[in-house]
């Protein structure tokens, strides 16, 4: 899979000669080939692939149908292979990653090209943001991977466990049923610490009546899953059951509400009026959702200062939690796909009900 002819037709777009892709995963998303070492250099009619000779033969297997393949080393620096790249386009309106780039980056690599270089890093994000048919189903398979995960963790799980134990068995059944990593680092929280939305797993010991709160994802040809379940352990309360219901009829007010072509905030806020309605809104202090893909937070965002429109065929997470510190907290998150005339979520864990583990 590879974007080369979008960005292509983006560079015609923005009136640009040619790019220089520096950025790890923008480097995938427009030649497929994930690497370490080396830069993409995209002009109007042609592309090149640089890199060194740990990656060459891996590089012309996946890339070498849409890029010129080459490599540095002591005889063909890097340096010189840009320049002829560049001088074989004709480019002299050449664009770069701003947002990736370190200042002193920027400047190494407009020495090399031997022109200044003009800001486009908005320009890979925007393409990136709108998902192709491929990258949808790499995106299913990824979330199928978590949730096959999760199934078999939640036989697992029971008191006097830790929240490191519970990361670690989700960590290996993720791997085992086929990711290729971790989306980002596993939450798992339990107790008091599920007030916590970004709490790390610790010692902590599971105990009977505990809220758990697992946030995880998998990753299938680069691409990430996100989902969030909390479920509770022996029994649970009224009032764990009341807050995980209004965390519940919110996600779903928010997904209700979700649809490409409106501002981000608009979807928020769907949900935040239930959280606010109940009397929780203080304890909801993060924002709705946010998109992802080859990285796990991308733009745009469905938060309260979400000003730009939500993209077509953008995958947004949707997450809404109320989290009351000292006591506990809840998120349920699911991920969906956001259509001119509303939303398809592709998470299949179960939800509607608060799982009550007794293992």
């Amino acid at each position: 899979m590879n974007n080369i002819a979008r960005i292509q037709e983006a560079l015609v777009r923005r009136d640009l000669d040619a790019i220089l892709i520096t950025d790890e995963k923008n480097q995938r998303y427009a030649t497929g080939f994930a690497f370490t070492d080396g830069i993409v250099v995209v002009a109007r009619e042609k592309a090149w692939l640089l890199t060194d000779s740990r990656y060459i033969e891996a590089a012309e297997n996946i890339a070498g149908g849409c890029c010129s393949v080459q490599m540095f080393d002591r005889q063909h620096s890097m340096t010189d292979l840009i320049r002829a790249a560049l001088s074989e386009a004709g480019a002299q309106k050449l664009a770069a990653e701003d947002e990736k780039l370190s200042h002193a980056r920027w400047a190494s690599l407009e020495k090399t090209a031997e022109r200044p270089l003009l800001p486009a890093g908005n320009l890979m994000m925007e393409l990136r943001a709108s998902k192709n048919q491929e990258e949808i189903e790499s995106m299913i398979q990824a979330q199928r991977i978590s949730e096959k995960a999760l199934e078999e963790v939640l036989h697992i799980i029971k008191p006097g466990m830790t929240e490191k134990q519970v990361m670690a068995e989700l960590v290996y059944h993720m791997l085992r049923n086929g990711s290729e990593g971790n989306s980002f680092d596993p939450i798992v929280v339990t107790g008091a610490k599920t007030s916590m939305p970004h709490g790390v797993p610790g010692d902590e010991v599971i105990r009977e009546g505990d809220f758990v709160t697992m946030d995880f994802g998998s990753l299938k040809n680069g691409y990430c899953s996100d989902m969030t379940r909390t479920v509770a352990v022996g029994h649970a309360t009224e009032e764990m059951r009341k807050i995980y219901g209004i965390v519940l009829e919110a996600q779903l007010a928010g997904i209700a509400a979700a649809r490409s072509g409106i501002p981000g905030k608009l979807i928020d806020q769907a949900a935040r009026d239930v959280i606010e309605k109940a009397g929780y809104g203080p304890y909801f202090g993060h924002g709705f959702g946010h998109s992802l893909g080859l990285d796990i937070h991308e733009p745009p965002m469905a938060g309260p200062r979400g000003e730009a429109l939500m993209v077509e065929n953008d995958l947004c997470s949707a997450e809404p939690g109320i989290y009351i510190p000292g006591k506990f907290g809840v998120r349920i998150e699911d991920v969906m796909i956001l259509r001119k005339d509303g939303a398809e979520v592709i998470t299949k864990a179960p939800k509607m009900e608060l799982l009550v583990l007794n293992n």
